[in-house]
C-alpha cells in the first residue's frame, strides 16, 4: 500500500502542472451553477441545471475549458466552468478524455451533459470563435460574448454560428448573453442562434443578438421539423436582416423582446411552425412577424405587441405578412408560469437587463430591473457559534476604501462619489432621488469580507432596503435593511456596490468603509 502512494502523487502533481499550464484552475464544489433559475421551456422536460452542484473550474482559455470537460470522472458529472478573458483560436485546442468530445478552433459541447459556463470577473468574449452544442443535454451559457464567428475567410469555426445546436439536444438555458457579427452571410457570417435536427426544450433570455444577417433558425429545411419548445424573452434584436427567429415546425413563446432596425423580415413562421407573440416592441423595421420566403405556410397567436415605425409588404406568392394589422390565426398553450411585462416598456427594461456584463439583472415583471436574489444559506450549516463576535460589529482592520475610488447612480447636487472613501463623516454622496447605487472599485482584484455603511448627520436611518453586488459578476454578497455593518463570505472582486432600493428620506452615504476581515 505505501508503495504505491508516490506514483499516485506524482501522477497528481503532474495532472495539477498540466491544468496550471492550459489556464484552468481548480476551486472546491459550489451550491449552484449560476445564478438565476431557468426560465420559458427550458424549465420544462425535467429542467435545466447545468452544473450545478459540481465543481467550479476557473478557465482562461479555450484549451482550458475543454480540459476542464475532459478531466471528469465522466460525460455527465456536473461542472461549472467559470470563464474570464479572450477566448479565441489561439487557445482552444482539442483536447482528449473519455469525458469530452473536442476539436480545434471551437468551443465543443458534443454527447456530454450537466455543464455550466458562466462569464465572470472582467468578463468573457469568445472571439471568432463559436461555441458548438450537439447530442448533449442540461447545459447552461450564461454572461458571455460571442462575437464575429464566420464560416468562410478566415479564420472560421462552428459554421458561422455564434452558438449553434443540433442533433439531439435537451434543455438549454441561454442567458445574458451577447452574441454579434459584423455583417451577413456575404461578410462571411451565418446565424447567431441557431437550433436543427431534433433540438428541443431551449430559452435564449436577457440578451442581445445584433449586427447580423441572421438572428438564427429552427430548422435547417422544411422537413427539419424534429426541433421546438423554444423561448425567447427579454432579448433585445437590432439591426438584423432576418431570422429573428426563422421558425420551421415546433412551437416558440416569443415575448416583451426588443426589435430594433429588422432590414428584411423579422419572426418568420413557417412549415407548421406556431409562436405565440406577446407583448414586444417592435421598431423602425419591415415585415417583423409572418410568413416568408416559401408557401408552406406558419401561423402566430399576437397579442400585445407595439408596432413602431413598422413597414409592411404586400402578400404574394413566398410572402404572407402578418401586418399591419396582425391577427392571431392559431392558438398556443403554455405550460409554464411567467409574467408579462407591458410592451411600453419593453424598450427600457431590456436596455437595463440584456446582454452579458449587465449584473444578470432582471425584469419582476412590473417594468422594473431587479439584482439576482442572494444564494439562500446552506441549511445544513451548524448554527452559528454563540461565541462568535456580532455580525453588526464594526469590522476592524484597514479600511481597503481609502486605497480604491468609486463611482456610482446619479448623485444629488454638491455631492460627491469621493466623499464615500475621503474618511471624514461631515461629507457625503446622495443619490439624486430616493434609491440609488455607489461603488468603491480597485485596479486589481482585492478581497472583501465585509462592509461599513456610515449615514450622515442628520440622516441616520434614512436607508431602508439595500443590496450588495459584486458588480464584475452581478452575484448578490447580501441584502437587508437599514445602515450598518454588513458581512458575507470572503470575495474577490474589482468592484463592490452597495445598491440602495428603498428609503424613508434621501440617503447620505457618509462612508463605505471595505475591510477584508
Amino acid at each position: 500500500m505505501r508503495g504505491s502512494v508516490a506514483p499516485r502523487l506524482y501522477a497528481a502533481l503532474a495532472l495539477l502542472a498540466m491544468l496550471v499550464m492550459t489556464g484552468v484552475v481548480l476551486s472546491m464544489p459550489e451550491a449552484s451553477a449560476a445564478s438565476g433559475s431557468a426560465t420559458g421551456y427550458a424549465s420544462q422536460n425535467g429542467g435545466t441545471t447545468g452544473g450545478a452542484g459540481g465543481q467550479t473550474v476557473r478557465a482562461t482559455t479555450g484549451t482550458a475549458i475543454h480540459q476542464a470537460l475532459c478531466t471528469r470522472a465522466s460525460s455527465s458529472t456536473p461542472i461549472i466552468i467559470q470563464v474570464e478573458g479572450t477566448i479565441n483560436h489561439g487557445n482552444t485546442s482539442k483536447v482528449s478524455g473519455d469525458s469530452c468530445n473536442t476539436a480545434d478552433g471551437v468551443i465543443e459541447l458534443k454527447q456530454i451533459s450537466n455543464v455550466t459556463i458562466v462569464g465572470v470577473g472582467g468578463g468573457a468574449v469568445f472571439d471568432q470563435l463559436g461555441i458548438h452544442i450537439r447530442e448533449a443535454s442540461n447545459i447552461i451559457i450564461q454572461n458571455v460574448t460571442v462575437r464575429n464567428v464566420k464560416k468562410s475567410g478566415s479564420p472560421t469555426s462552428n459554421g458561422g454560428d455564434a452558438i449553434g445546436m443540433e442533433s439531439d439536444v435537451r434543455n438549454v438555458w441561454v442567458d445574458h448573453v451577447t452574441l454579434e457579427a459584423s455583417g451577413g452571410e456575404s461578410e462571411g457570417y451565418d446565424g447567431l442562434f441557431d437550433m436543427k435536427d431534433n433540438t428541443q426544450y431551449v430559452t435564449l433570455s436577457y440578451s442581445i443578438l445584433r449586427n447580423s444577417g441572421r438572428g438564427g433558425l429552427v430548422g435547417s429545411s422544411e422537413s427539419d421539423r424534429s426541433n421546438g419548445f423554444i423561448t425567447y424573452h427579454h432579448n433585445l434584436y437590432q439591426n438584423i436582416d432576418s431570422r429573428t427567429p426563422l421558425l420551421r415546425g415546433g412551437i416558440a413563446h416569443v415575448y416583451n423582446n426588443h426589435y430594433v432596425n429588422l432590414n428584411e423580415s423579422g419572426i418568420n413562421s413557417r412549415a407548421g411552425a406556431r409562436a405565440r407573440v406577446d407583448n414586444n416592441y417592435f421598431e423602425d423595421s419591415k415585415d417583423v412577424l409572418g410568413t416568408f420566403y416559401t408557401s408552406e405556410a406558419g401561423y402566430w397567436q399576437v397579442s400585445g405587441n407595439t408596432f413602431d415605425n413598422v413597414t409592411w409588404s404586400s402578400p404574394g406568392e413566398d410572402t404572407n405578412p402578418a401586418g399591419p394589422n396582425p391577427q392571431s390565426n392559431t392558438s398556443v398553450s403554455i405550460p409554464y408560469s411567467y409574467t408579462l411585462d407591458a410592451a411600453s416598456c419593453v424598450p427600457s427594461v431590456v436596455s437595463q437587463t440584456a446582454g452579458a456584463n449587465k449584473g444578470l439583472r432582471e425584469s419582476d415583471g412590473n417594468c422594473t430591473p431587479q439584482n439576482p436574489d442572494p444564494t439562500d444559506p446552506d441549511p445544513t450549516d451548524p448554527d452559528p457559534d454563540p461565541t462568535d463576535p456580532d455580525p453588526t460589529d464594526p469590522p476592524t482592520g484597514t479600511n481597503l476604501s481609502l486605497a480604491g475610488d468609486s463611482d456610482g447612480s446619479s448623485k444629488a447636487s454638491g455631492t460627491s462619489f469621493g466623499n464615500v472613501r475621503d474618511g471624514n463623516l461631515s461629507t457625503y454622496w446622495s443619490p439624486s432621488g430616493s434609491t440609488g447605487s455607489v461603488s468603491i472599485k480597485w485596479s486589481s482584484a482585492t478581497t472583501v469580507s465585509s462592509i461599513n455603511i456610515r449615514e450622515a448627520s442628520g440622516a441616520v436611518g434614512n436607508i431602508g432596503s439595500w443590496r450588495v453586488v459584486n458588480a464584475d459578476t452581478g452575484a448578490v454578497l447580501a441584502s437587508g435593511t437599514g445602515a450598518r455593518a454588513i458581512t458575507f463570505p470572503a470575495t474577490s472582486l474589482r468592484k463592490i456596490t452597495f445598491e440602495i432600493t428603498s428609503s424613508t428620506g434621501t440617503p447620505r452615504v457618509a462612508e463605505y468603509e471595505t475591510y477584508a476581515g
